[in-house]
């Protein structure tokens, strides 16, 4: 795989990481300022930032931004899997599962050769 076809792939790893943690992280802290947990994730959607600009700038040099976007929202559902059951320890149901699966299943059309 050459690195603009892996870039992306990791890029937007890394900048989905940051971005959860930046929407979501502070569902852990109820008792927080709301204008304080809206300036911290602020911050850190400004790190998610300088990976996904650059993993979709790189990235469309081999996928179209239909298959970018489409790659982004299954890493997304990815991490956000692992840190609604390691970080908020919720669990992940068959439903959910079953909705994620559409996503994937997405990403198949959205990159499949016709």
């Amino acid at each position: 795989m050459t690195w603009p076809a892996f870039a992306p792939l990791l890029f937007l790893s890394i900048s989905n990481v940051f971005m959860t943690f930046a929407w979501y992280g502070q569902l852990r802290f109820p008792d927080r300022p709301l204008w304080i947990v809206v300036l911290v994730s602020w911050g850190i959607a400004f790190l998610e930032y300088c990976f996904a600009v650059p993993a979709n700038r790189i990235g469309h040099t081999v996928y179209s931004a239909a298959q970018l976007k489409t790659m982004q929202e299954i890493i997304t559902l990815i991490v956000f899997g692992i840190f609604s059951v390691t970080y908020l320890n919720e669990a992940i149901r068959w439903n959910h599962m079953a909705a994620f699966s559409c996503l994937v299943l997405a990403g198949y059309f959205a990159f499949a050769k016709w």
